[in-house]
């Protein structure tokens, strides 16, 4: 037994963003003495980033909701867990008995994914609740990854990631890994690792509108114009075709498609793309060449390549690179790790919910039981049958994190009730009618349900909670659980995350060597379970066990991409820049904006624009420019950054903390402004709904 004035150790997993770091936490009592990086976690080996210092922040913060708060009339008020439980079941079910089920709308936010207990229990909360009506961070994010896994092996969790430490050529394009840690690449130390590869003689290549981060420190940057990814690797792909480079290794009785794909890249060879994409023919070529010439290779594509008009083909022509070069479920390629709790369920030939509803307003595509969130808004304020009426938000903030961020106010504001799960009173929770805080992160058991299926190394971790909550708090899932039996007058059964966790983690791949839920316990700097092996003829999930390498719906959008004017590089002189974002290494998404020491320091919420562009406008560094959109205007103070392609103009995403009658305290210091007040919700990628961010078209002036 500790005294209180003993000092302690705990060992847990940073869930603040993907890369899964391993933390040392040193504490007396509830004071944390400090956090640092583990050296004993098998995956992280001691990497950490700013960001993980602050989760004391958040435990710590006096702007931190503790007890259920209600709007009146009078201001917020605290009530009890009883009486909002009762009201919230009463609302949305006098709602759903007047207007329909689905008159309920569900938005989540990024940190479920970094939420055990809600990643395990929401499927509960969705069934009693009984709405289609389902919305979250995914379709502003990662989709069109999803919708290709989905069509090409028929899972679309099955996402191939790729094996970083093992390959000698390593394509990135429209991602930024070393300030990201990876995105569904989850990879702690990104730099060390990329730095490794050169080390072993390889060579990493980044092709970005923007000389990232990453590129600095890769061995080639090419610029390109935003939006046109699509077409800088058709002509990568038509190259391997007519250059007869296409190596398919032992994959080679397992494509399906291969002659409809030759024939349907024939019209985009690089000489073709060049002036559209803004470099030249001849490094297209060469990358392809030395693309296939290496002993192993990978492409990555992220963000800049998914959250954009033509994301879907940007994702589905990624794997087709890897393919074709043989760098499919091969070492250094492009790999699928083993989980021990397995996302992935044996559904062989099962058809996906892709497209098995439509969105009432824009016939927008359903894909993994929700609608794209570019939609959301429309959903609420256009009336008739089917109309959103009330809504319940779960730890996110969309009027920040989805596009068209305005217009997403006015619709929360229409609504005849609302309710957030969320530690703070922001910018989206400001429109609730009731508001129910969670724990956070230091106060929760923690296993990654999400980021072993994307990391680059098979490895299983639990984390026990450091600090017991209050006896008036409620864990997210207990807030769920509670609130779906209070919807259907059921008892509890008494099932736990936990004892979900450990049934998955006895029956998955490791079931069989002895693992559970008390292995990982009696293991607290985590399990190796080793390096990622090829695994795909026992994973896909098509019913034949092959890859479909062509599907019509690629193919078929690729009518779209030739009708946008993209190959000709048409100008807009009403908005003549290209607004894209970028990741800061010290923030991620909208929620870790309240910690003072991840804001504090010179306002990174900038425009950043090269000198060319600068001296055109009259623009000097450091002064106020005003960007407008067909949808709105913003300011924000200019960085003139060489780095930056030109005709292309880039921000942070997740600032804006600025709207009134909030109480987190980063509106009182930077609140930045939000990139979303410009962007427009109707610019989608057609194909997978995924919102397009990047691409926006702009115009800057002087403030």
């Amino acid at each position: 037994m500790f005294a209180m004035t003993d000092t302690q150790t705990h060992y847990r997993t940073c869930n603040i963003c993907e890369a899964m770091c391993g933390l040392e936490i040193q504490h007396r009592g509830s004071e944390i003495l400090s956090i640092k990086g583990d050296s004993n976690d098998p995956f992280s080996h001691g990497h950490i980033c700013p960001k993980a210092v602050a989760l004391q922040d958040f435990y710590n913060d006096k702007d931190r909701l503790k007890a259920p708060m209600k709007r009146t009339a009078d201001g917020w008020q605290e009530i009890s867990w009883e009486a909002a439980f009762e009201e919230i079941a009463s609302r949305f079910r006098g709602i759903q008995q007047e207007h329909g089920q689905d008159a309920v709308g569900v938005y989540l936010g990024n940190p479920n994914a970094h939420n055990f207990g809600n990643a395990i229990m929401l499927p509960r909360f969705f069934k009693a609740l009984g709405t289609n009506n389902r919305y979250s961070s995914a379709s502003a994010d990662q989709l069109p990854h999803h919708v290709a896994s989905n069509y090409m092996l028929g899972a679309g969790m099955l996402i191939p990631v790729p094996d970083i430490d093992h390959t000698d050529f390593m394509l990135i394009i429209g991602a930024n890994p070393i300030v990201s840690n990876g995105s569904l690449m989850t990879a702690p130390g990104v730099g060390k690792r990329l730095k490794a590869i050169q080390q072993r003689g390889g060579k990493v290549v980044v092709v970005d509108p923007r000389r990232t981060e990453t590129a600095r420190k890769a061995d080639q940057h090419l610029f390109i114009r935003p939006e046109t990814d699509a077409l800088f690797m058709l002509a990568m792909v038509h190259t391997l075709f007519e250059e007869q480079l296409v190596t398919l290794g032992h994959l080679e009785d397992r494509i399906d498609g291969l002659e409809q794909l030759a024939e349907a890249v024939k019209p985009y060879s690089p000489e073709t793309v060049e002036a559209a994409c803004g470099m030249t023919a001849e490094a297209i070529r060469e990358l392809a060449q030395e693309m296939a010439a290496a002993k192993s290779a990978v492409c990555y594509s992220r963000m800049g390549a998914s959250t954009q008009s033509f994301g879907g083909l940007c994702q589905w022509l990624n794997n087709v690179l890897n393919i074709l070069t043989g760098n499919f479920d091969s070492r250094g390629g492009a790999m699928f790790p083993q989980p021990a709790f397995d996302l992935v369920r044996d559904k062989k030939g099962k058809p996906s919910s892709y497209g098995r509803y439509e969105s009432r307003v824009r016939k927008l595509p359903y894909f993994n039981n929700e609608f794209p969130v570019a939609t959301l808004a429309d959903e609420i304020l256009t009336p008739g049958e089917g109309q959103i009426r009330a809504m319940i938000t779960i730890a996110g903030n969309p009027v920040l994190s989805a596009p068209g961020g305005t217009r997403l106010e006015d619709a929360f504001d229409a609504l005849d009730f609302m309710v957030s799960v969320d530690i703070y009173l922001n910018e989206t929770t400001r429109h609730a009618d009731i508001i129910l805080p969670a724990t956070t992160g230091l106060e929760v058991p923690h296993f990654d349900v999400f980021f072993n299926s994307f990391a680059v190394r098979n490895t299983a971790k639990f984390s026990e909670p450091m600090f017991e909550k209050a006896p008036n708090q409620k864990h997210d899932w207990e807030i769920l659980r509670d609130l779906a039996l209070q919807l259907t007058g059921l008892e509890d059964d008494g099932v736990t995350p936990e004892a979900m966790l450990d049934l998955g983690l006895k029956h998955g791949a490791y079931g069989k060597v002895g693992m559970s839920l008390e292995t990982l316990k009696a293991n607290p700097h985590g399990v190796d379970l080793g390096p990622l092996q090829p695994c795909l003829a026992q994973r896909i999930q098509t019913e034949d066990g092959k890859i479909r390498i062509a599907p019509e719906l690629y193919l078929k959008d690729l009518k779209r991409l030739d009708a946008s004017g993209l190959l000709q590089a048409d100008e807009n002189s009403d908005y003549p820049f290209t607004l894209i974002s970028r990741r800061l290494p010290r923030s991620h998404n909208t929620w870790t904006q309240n910690s003072h020491r991840l804001v504090k320091g010179k306002n990174p919420c900038t425009l950043q624009m090269n000198t060319a562009d600068a001296l055109k406008i009259g623009l000097e560094d450091g002064q106020l420019a005003t960007v407008t959109s067909a949808s709105g205007s913003i300011n924000l103070p200019v960085e003139i950054d060489d780095d930056m392609f030109e005709g292309v103009i880039s921000m942070p995403q997740g600032w804006g903390h600025n709207r009134p009658d909030t109480a987190m305290s980063i509106a009182e210091g930077q609140p930045g402004v939000s990139m979303n007040d410009v962007t427009d919700s109707g610019r989608i990628d057609a194909l997978t709904g995924n919102a397009a961010f990047n691409g926006t078209r702009v115009a800057v002036r002087a403030a």
